[in-house]
């Protein structure tokens, strides 16, 4: 009975080893990784693409990375939407090789960094739904933070609002499903 749990104890030792083992090469792989995700904070970059209305690719100034963004309390039509292209253009009429500063939060499910983005100080996705470009972003009860840009668009009838039923992008995706065509 003895030697069995003297095996049992080397086994089980010997797994551990292997584990942590592993634990410190995936450690020494993420600190060594190029494309490890940026901690939250604020970081500056060169905005390098716009796919949508409200996703963007910026080079953080820090290291040279490009990381995707979402913009954080905005939400865009989808590309395939009406009104997708024309929030696309805006977007990159405003920003397209401009310098931005990103105060970010976390990362969505997508992988994509969730800020707030500001151009000179201003914060362009409050501008992006006082243009009628984009909804203020809903989640639960809340209707948004940017609430009050978006009544004055709709009552202006700006962007969006210009056209008669107009159709919030999370309603076109259950819809609709994705926009198979990626810009």
């Amino acid at each position: 009975m003895g030697r069995y749990w003297v095996f049992i104890f080397f086994r089980f030792s010997s797994c551990f080893a292997w584990i942590n083992l592993g634990a410190g090469l995936c450690a020494l792989c993420l600190a060594g990784n190029a494309y490890a995700k940026p901690p939250a904070g604020v970081l500056s970059g060169q905005v390098t693409h716009v796919s949508d209305g409200d996703t963007l690719w910026v080079r953080l100034a820090a290291n040279s990375q490009s990381v995707k963004v979402r913009f954080q309390g905005i939400d865009a039509p989808e590309i395939c939407q009406t009104g997708g292209d024309a929030s696309l253009a805006v977007l990159k009429a405003k920003l397209l090789n401009q310098t931005v500063e990103l105060q970010t939060s976390r990362y969505d499910d997508y992988g994509r960094m969730l800020a707030r983005v500001q151009l000179k100080g201003d914060d362009v996705g409050a501008w992006m739904v006082q243009q009628g470009q984009a909804w203020s972003y809903r989640y639960r009860n809340s209707a948004g933070p940017y609430t009050s840009q978006e009544q004055a668009a709709r009552a202006a009838k700006r962007g969006l609002w210009a056209v008669q039923g107009a159709t919030e992008p999370r309603s076109f995706r259950k819809q609709h499903g994705p926009c198979s065509v990626k810009p």
